[in-house]
């Protein structure tokens, strides 16, 4: 049964391929000046046309290969697994446990889920949300935050509650918080692919709508890379924020027109 929403998930990739193409090239140009948010845009336009299940297909590949380059950009990837494998190990427990609500069960709440947490997240970055994470409170917090993201992720498709703000409050260097975002979201990403498929809402068949949407997201992404240093890095993190808090709010009044 849960087979059956994702059976026809050429289809809607076929209606709306303009679309689609557009949302991963915007969705890479986000995360190039970011150095996130490719999941969070493409679920949330993508949210808007089609189930959550298959958004979240939809953007396995495109956000495995982004997050995997922004992963090992820099030197730090020993030390970083070395420091955030509790954090792993949590996101992965928790999507799996949660898969099973973005891949049918939850019908439409699935939709409303997604919709609250991109308003979550667009209202922690409206108000700058930041806090410190002491080191000595690392050791359990780490676990916590990363099974909690697991959940989000598991039952939206959405990667960044709580964890971005959590990997902020760590006090990373730039460059350190960067590559750690990456990894986050590429444990992340193959969790939820593996959680799909195990709710029989994704199939290795399926992968080539995926690996379309590839080359739109690097080309966004490098765009977004190039541009980083000539425009207002707050300007476009304060729009970028408003936006997803209109996607957020209209797909949680989707339920209830």
């Amino acid at each position: 049964m849960i087979s059956s929403l994702v059976s026809p998930f050429a289809s809607p990739f076929a209606a709306h391929a303009t679309v689609i193409a557009a949302t991963f090239v915007l969705a890479g140009f986000v995360k190039g000046v970011t150095g996130m948010g490719l999941p969070t845009v493409a679920m949330g336009v993508l949210g808007t046309l089609m189930l959550p299940a298959q958004a979240a297909a939809l953007l396995l590949l495109p956000s495995f290969v982004t997050n995997l380059w922004q992963l090992f950009a820099g030197p730090s990837v020993r030390a970083l697994v070395g420091r955030l494998w509790p954090m792993m190990v949590g996101i992965v427990a928790g999507t799996l446990a949660a898969a099973s609500f973005i891949a049918g069960a939850g019908g439409a709440w699935a939709v409303v889920g997604l919709g609250a947490a991109l308003t979550l997240y667009a209202v922690a970055g409206l108000l700058a949300w930041r806090f410190s994470v002491p080191a000595r409170h690392e050791r359990w917090l780490s676990p916590a935050i990363g099974a909690i993201t697991g959940v989000v992720t598991g039952g939206t498709g959405v990667f960044v509650v709580p964890a971005v703000p959590y990997l902020q409050g760590l006090a990373l260097k730039k460059e350190d918080l960067v590559q750690a975002l990456g990894l986050s979201f590429t444990v992340s990403t193959i969790a939820l692919a593996i959680g799909l498929a195990s709710a029989h809402a994704f199939a290795l068949d399926e992968l080539s709508a995926s690996l379309v949407a590839v080359a739109p997201a690097l080309i966004g992404m490098w765009i977004g890379q190039r541009v980083r240093g000539l425009i207002s890095a707050a300007s476009f993190r304060r729009w970028f924020f408003i936006c997803l808090l209109g996607l957020g709010i209209q797909l949680m009044a989707r339920a209830f027109v």
